[in-house]
């Protein structure tokens, strides 16, 4: 983001300031985002670029890339998923009834005190509209304010509309949302004894590969 997104809703809304520094590890916690003017989301019909994300045994996730949205993200989304970026990457951050966040390349180490603080050297361009984070919706992490998205990007297991506006979201699941189940059903390290917060442990759901192919 059978779903339960906001039983927890005051759980949730505390967590929400945590992943405004989801994309590379902000020391101080950011002040709220402020909603943006985003243009419409107007989807085209007709083929679309997919991204084929293989999380080896957890399954594969079909995601329908968006450029009629986001259309500078998703160039830089697939330029960096056919050089090989993401693969051997985990999903570091995984917080049930919310999203499964993941693609920092620092993951790859075996430092788990620096995962979720790594990304492109390069911010990547903004694309924000008004489509809603909804369950499936993939979007890019950033620090809860323009223009600091590098590269990490998450997947809203359960409807999270308190994110429309301040996230570019430029992708949908459209088969294996089962495995975006998958994930948040691993064992999660909550408090954070081995690593950071709510990252797998001791199995990790790892990026076996992603790669975009399409129009």
């Amino acid at each position: 983001m059978g779903w339960n997104g906001f039983a927890r809703a005051g759980h949730l809304v505390g967590l929400c300031g945590a992943l405004l520094a989801i994309a590379c590890g902000a020391e101080e916690e950011p002040s709220a985002p402020q909603p943006v003017q985003a243009p419409s989301a107007q989807l085209l019909d007709g083929p679309h670029p997919m991204a084929r994300l293989d999380l080896g045994e957890l399954g594969t996730v079909q995601i329908q890339l968006l450029p009629e949205i986001a259309p500078q993200t998703v160039a830089r989304f697939a330029e960096l998923s056919n050089e090989g970026y993401y693969d051997g990457t985990t999903f570091h951050r995984v917080i049930p009834g919310f999203m499964i966040q993941g693609g920092d390349p620092l993951t790859r180490n075996n430092d788990p005190r620096d995962d979720g603080k790594g990304g492109t050297p390069d911010v990547l361009p903004d694309d924000y509209s008004d489509f809603p984070a909804l369950r499936g919706s993939v979007a890019m992490a950033n620090r809860g304010h323009p223009k600091t998205a590098q590269g990490q990007f998450f997947i809203v297991h359960a409807d999270s509309r308190h994110l429309d506006g301040n996230y570019t979201i430029f992708g949908r699941v459209v088969e294996g949302i089962e495995v975006v189940d998958a994930v948040t059903e691993l064992e999660i390290d909550t408090y954070g004894r081995f690593g950071p917060l709510n990252r797998p442990y001791p199995r990790a759901a790892r990026i076996a590969s992603l790669r975009v192919a399409g129009p």
